[in-house]
């Protein structure tokens, strides 16, 4: 089963749309990844301002930065 994720990101981040595209084949078979704007929420801005796209596992925690492709999500989720 394939652990529950939020992708952390922002609205006009060219680089979080190529990261949801990494991911549409992993959602395609079943994982379930909430998309959480980090400037709705001051302390996540600030954190990840610079860094965005995020890719964290709800259930550890572990996060994977950008730039990552489908085999380092796969081993991620794994």
């Amino acid at each position: 089963m394939l652990p529950e994720c939020q992708l952390l990101g922002t609205l006009g981040c060219h680089l979080c749309e190529y990261a949801e595209a990494v991911l549409m084949p992993f959602v395609e078979n079943g994982l379930l990844v909430e998309l959480v704007d980090i400037a709705d929420r001051p302390g996540l801005l600030e954190r990840y301002a610079l860094v965005i796209p995020v890719l964290r596992r709800t259930d550890t925690g572990a996060e994977l930065h950008w730039p990552f492709d489908a085999p380092q999500v796969a081993a991620f989720l794994g």
